[in-house]
């Protein structure tokens, strides 16, 4: 996830301008916060074994980087940064590219799978709904011959739903200073997505500043949150217990929660603001939470990535601290030379890509302490998006997928060393 500042009186062409701008600002790392790793610029303290891994495949093919990846049980899906959207068979990945389309114009941001439909997020400020089917050809070997297609369900906002907001001049907003919009749109690119536990609700969060909210049973736009942030809004997480987080380029982070915001409210489950969390002196990139929700990472262009912990108890200091859920900052995890522009945690541990175009993979000890176990090496270019699953239970290992600007996507197995 990139770094783009918004600005009111741009237009759509000047974010596309600087889209196509592979250099990202890269700032000085944060003094002010705590390391939790004694180990900046090596693989690990002396107390912590590192992590063997390998690059086990390298996947071509591709004109354009990888702007997007996700993953479901058996397929890797990628979107690009010029409209196409592809899935591989991740039994088979170096041999089988199972489908190809494109969307619209420009990026593809975004890609989240629920159930048997794909939503992707697009540069040409629209989201795609996807019917995903998935066959097996049943005169060869089933385990390696999967194949799918999609079928485009529906463009968000849907055409019900712009009809209905289109006479009433409440749902009018003002976008520019001579132009105006119903809330259901987004008015700039669409960066991220983020599903709610049960699936039932889809976030998106985009370059306008805007947050909406969309029901996945019949793709209507239930809210939007207009002027979430100051600047662009780049990432998006949503915990377990329903907090909604943002990373914006106007440095802060902000926690959302449903529900009503006191007795002297009317609006009853709207989303309100629970918490601003500032401590990044620069653009937020990317956004992670672990499993529980307890721990939320944080990724800069200012190089490091900042650990946030849920405060025991009351009280707290700086703005961050304090009841109902609000975090901490703890520390930082420094190795890193440039921006931070991607994060996913799997098991206990947090993978992290960056401008200097290397991948670390970190392991945490109770949320205080961390050690960089391994810097995955190979890209040629920055590390734009990451992925990462248990692939087999049975082994103590994960896997890694990686895109970067050199149009490569790498997958890593990363095996977990015993303590």
């Amino acid at each position: 996830m990139e770094l783009h500042r918004f600005n009111s009186t741009s237009s759509s062409s000047d974010y596309s301008n600087h889209h196509n701008q592979t250099s990202l600002s890269s700032q000085p790392s944060l003094a002010s916060v705590p390391s939790l790793n004694n180990n900046n610029y090596h693989y690990s303290s002396s107390n912590y074994p590192t992590a063997s891994h390998n690059c086990i495949a390298t996947l071509k093919g591709n004109n354009y980087y990888t702007s997007s990846l996700t993953l479901s049980s058996k397929f890797l899906y990628t979107g690009s940064s010029d409209r196409e959207i592809r899935s591989w068979s991740k039994q088979s990945l170096l041999t089988t590219t199972t489908n190809v389309v494109l969307a619209g114009k420009g990026a593809v941001k975004s890609l989240v799978v629920h159930s048997d439909k794909l939503f992707s997020a697009h540069q040409d400020n629209k989201i795609r709904v996807w019917k995903i089917t998935n066959t097996v050809n049943n005169d060869h070997d089933q385990d390696h011959d999967h194949e799918q297609k999609y079928t485009h369900l529906a463009t968000l906002p849907t055409l019900s739903d712009r009809v209905s907001k289109l006479l009433l001049p409440k749902n009018h907003v003002r976008i520019r200073r001579h132009k105006k919009s119903t809330w259901v749109h987004h008015v700039d690119a669409v960066s991220c997505l983020a599903l709610s536990r049960d699936g039932a609700l889809l976030y998106s969060v985009s370059w306008d500043r805007t947050i909406k909210i969309w029901r996945t049973r019949d793709f209507a736009c239930l809210e939007s949150v207009t002027n979430a942030h100051d600047d662009a809004i780049n990432a998006v997480a949503v915990s377990n217990d329903g907090r909604v987080y943002t990373g914006s380029a106007d440095k802060r982070i902000k926690v959302w929660m449903k529900g009503e915001k006191s007795s002297k409210s009317k609006k009853k489950n709207k989303l309100y603001l629970v918490n601003t969390l500032e401590k990044h002196k620069s653009g937020i990139n990317a956004l992670a939470l672990n499993g529980d929700g307890s721990l939320l990472y944080s990724g800069a262009c200012d190089r490091s990535i900042l650990v946030w912990a849920k405060e025991e108890g009351g009280g707290g200091g700086e703005g961050e601290g304090g009841g109902d859920g609000k975090m901490v900052v703890v520390g930082a995890l420094r190795g890193h030379r440039r921006s931070i522009l991607c994060l996913v945690v799997v098991m206990d541990f947090v993978v992290s890509g960056s401008e200097d175009k290397t991948i670390r993979v970190w392991r945490g000890f109770g949320g205080r302490e961390y050690s960089c176990v391994a810097v995955l090496e190979g890209h040629r270019g920055p590390i734009k998006s990451l992925t990462a699953m248990v692939d087999d239970p049975s082994e103590a290992s994960f896997v890694v997928y990686s895109g970067s600007l050199d149009c490569d996507i790498k997958v890593w197995k990363v095996f977990v060393p015993l303590l």
